[in-house]
This record gives C-alpha cells, sequence and structure tokens, in this order.
C-alpha cells in the first residue's frame, strides 16, 4: 500500500494511477482482483470513519475509474424521522441541510475525503485491509485447492523445522505442509528439492488455509500407476486396493472386466518399465501387483504373492488360514510378518499363514470344505 501514500507536490491524478499500479501488482501478486481491494478498502474506511467522533455513522463506498484516473469516496446514510439516529441513518433534519429536497426513506449519498482521517482511523483502516487480504487469499487457496484433494502435485521444499517439512505448491507458490506420519522413513528432504506430493485434505482455519500433504499415502501409488498405465486411466484396468508399508512394500489389486486385457501386463509394462518408473519414483519401494477375484479364498492366495499357496480354508467370517510349501513359509509370511500383513489389509482378512507340515499335524480338513487349490499369477516382486 505504500505506492498509494501522497508524495510532496503530487496530484490526485497522480494518486490514482499510482493506485492503478498497485491494485494491478497486489492482483498479479496475491491474485486479489480490483473487485474484491475495492470492497475491502470500503470496509476499512467505513471502520474507520466510525472510529471517528464525527458523531456519524454510514455505508463506505468507494469508486475507482480506471481510465478517468480518479478514486472517489462516498458516504451513504438512510434519511430518518426519528428522535435520534441509528447506524447507518441521518436524522431528517440535519439532511436538508445538505440536500433540502431530501425526504424520509431517501438514501442520502455525501462524498468526503479520507485524508482528514486521523493517524489512528488510517491505522485502522489498514489493518482492516490486511484482514480482509489475508482472507482473500485464504479464499483463493479454497478455490484452488479444494478440487486438488486427492490429486499427485509437485513442489520445492522450502524448509524442515521440527520433523515438519514445508514444501511450495502451484502457481500462487501455496504452502504445504507434510507432517512426519506423512514422510517415508528413509527419504530425507532438503530445501530446495523438488519432489511429488499427494494432497491428503485442504482445510480452513480462523488465521489461514492449510494444504496437508503426503509421501507415505497409498494414494499417491495410486495416483503414480494412473499417469504410467493408460490402460488404468481410460478405465480399462481398474485399482481394487491398495496396501502400503511407506518405503519398504506395497501390494496393489487390479481387475479388468475385459477378459482381452492382460490387467498385471499392462500396469507391468514392456519389459517392466511402467512398474519401474513408479518403484523409481517411491526410491526403490517394492511393489506387488495381484489380480483381484470375487472369490475371497481366492484373492487371498493371490495376495499373498509372490509365496505360492497350496490351499486358503475359512474359519470364520474374515479368516482364513493359508497353507504354503514348507520352503516358502519364510517367503509368505515376510521379514518381520510384513507380507502377510501387507496381504490382509489388501484383502480385508485375518490371515493365519501355515506350512504344509504344520497344516497336516493340525488336521486342516476339520476346519471344513471351503478349501481351494490356487494357481498363481506371475507378478512383479521384490525380496
Amino acid at each position: 500500500m505504500n505506492k498509494v501514500k501522497k508524495h510532496a507536490g503530487s496530484t490526485a491524478a497522480e494518486d490514482a494511477k499510482e493506485f492503478s499500479a498497485a491494485l494491478a501488482e497486489l492482483e498479479r501478486e496475491k491474485g486479489i482482483g480490483e473487485a474484491d481491494f475495492l470492497r475491502a478498502l470500503a470496509d476499512a474506511l467505513s471502520s474507520a470513519y466510525k472510529k471517528q467522533s464525527f458523531g456519524e455513522t454510514g455505508e463506505v463506498e468507494v469508486k475507482f475509474d480506471p481510465e478517468l484516473n480518479s478514486i472517489r469516496f462516498f458516504l451513504k446514510n438512510t434519511v430518518v424521522d426519528n428522535e435520534e439516529a441509528g447506524d447507518g441513518e441521518i436524522l431528517l433534519k440535519d439532511a436538508v441541510t445538505i440536500k433540502p429536497d431530501v425526504q424520509v426513506g431517501d438514501v442520502l449519498v455525501e462524498e468526503f475525503v479520507p485524508k482528514n482521517f486521523s493517524r489512528i482511523a488510517a491505522q485502522t483502516a489498514r489493518q482492516v485491509i490486511l484482514q480482509k487480504i489475508h482472507e482473500s487469499e485464504r479464499d483463493n487457496t479454497l478455490s484452488e485447492f479444494s478440487e486438488k484433494e486427492g490429486e499427485l502435485m509437485s513442489g520445492l521444499v522450502r524448509k524442515v523445522d521440527m520433523k515438519n517439512v514445508y514444501i511450495e505448491l502451484g502457481k500462487g507458490q501455496i504452502e504445504g505442509l507434510m507432517l512426519p506420519q506423512d514422510q517415508v522413513p528413509g527419504e530425507r528432504y532438503q530445501a530446495g528439492d523438488r519432489i511429488r506430493v499427494f494432497v491428503k485434505r485442504v482445510k480452513s482455519g480462523s488465521r489461514n488455509t492449510q494444504v496437508l500433504v503426503s509421501r507415505s499415502a497409498p494414494g499417491l501409488v495410486k495416483r503414480l500407476f494412473e499417469e504410467e498405465v493408460p490402460e488404468i486411466k481410460q478405465g480399462l484396468v481398474t485399482i481394487k486396493s491398495i496396501s502400503r508399508e511407506p518405503g519398504h512394500r506395497t501390494k496393489m489389486a487390479i481387475a479388468s472386466e475385459d477378459p482381452r486385457i492382460d490387467a498385471v501386463g499392462a500396469c507391468v509394462g514392456n519389459k517392466g518399465a511402467r512398474v519401474n518408473a513408479v518403484v523409481q519414483e517411491l526410491g526403490g519401494e517394492k511393489i506387488d501387483i495381484v489380480l483381484w477375484s470375487e472369490n475371497p479364498l481366492e484373492f487371498i492366495a493371490k495376495a499373498l504373492s509372490p509365496a505360492t499357496v497350496v490351499s486358503v480354508t475359512q474359519l470364520d467370517e474374515k479368516s482364513a488360514v493359508a497353507v504354503v510349501p514348507d520352503d516358502k513359509l519364510s517367503l509368505a509370511i515376510g521379514r518381520d510378518g510384513q507380507n502377510a500383513r501387507l496381504a490382509a489389509r489388501l484383502t480385508g482378512w485375518k490371515i493365519d499363514v501355515k506350512s504344509e507340515s504344520a497344516a497336516e499335524k493340525l488336521n486342516l480338513d476339520a476346519y471344513g470344505a471351503n478349501e481351494t487349490e490356487q494357481e498363481q499369477e506371475e507378478v512383479p516382486s521384490e525380496e
């Protein structure tokens, strides 16, 4: 706002020209339009005017004509014939001294010059203007980013402070916040790094708008595959579910209603090009791609990939036991139980993994007749 201060020897036209330039700069740098700013200025002047001891109140209107380089200020009051005038009102006896033919109910409009305001009033106006600008910026952020929830965005790491990572996003350089739980173990973030993040949520507080972003969300993997695999973007291949332990391993279940489409092959790509592109973006995180099945027992067997599953038996609702060859037990369970844990999250079932020898000792046949032999799909995986 320094540009609109009047300098010695300046003319009203020069002031208006500088004011016009300041408006253009505000819109360019902050994304706040002229109309929004003028409304904020009018509110500020109205507030400041009421702080004065003039004994007058009313609605302030600011009119700016960029072609004529003119700024004019008007005070509006409704004419009343009461003993006392309320807020936004003027007594008839006072109004006729300004406009002789005015009548009760008319809106009396008076032009005034705000340069007569005291320093306190000017400071009050400045504070209100800054508040309105902040609110407008917040609204613009909400409008821009509310549609970005669940999407991928590129950003520049601005700073890392107390384990939080602050990232500049979008054209307006909006700040995204990546909390510790949204960061990937083993990844290091430094100021100046350009990274891709998943927009989790946009929330508006009383003071500012906060854009929460993540590198650990399963949605990040989903969006990366949508970018790499045209069949997913076109809806020919569907991602049914994803379970993930960030920085270590992800399991993704996919399906296609068209039997002519090799869903797994589409996601893997020629010589693994598509899945490798995602793996690279995730810093080497292992990815298992499995075919989804309507049969939950068959789905469980596939979810335990890369291990071969001999049979799956349902114990009760959402609980099953999977039998694997003795030499594949550690592979099926995974390091620290990771493979079995991710398979359980992927399917939504509690899975108990047993070796064939252990299953024979426990006489698994007694569990029921829901035992199914499974044929495993070849899927990309790394141990």
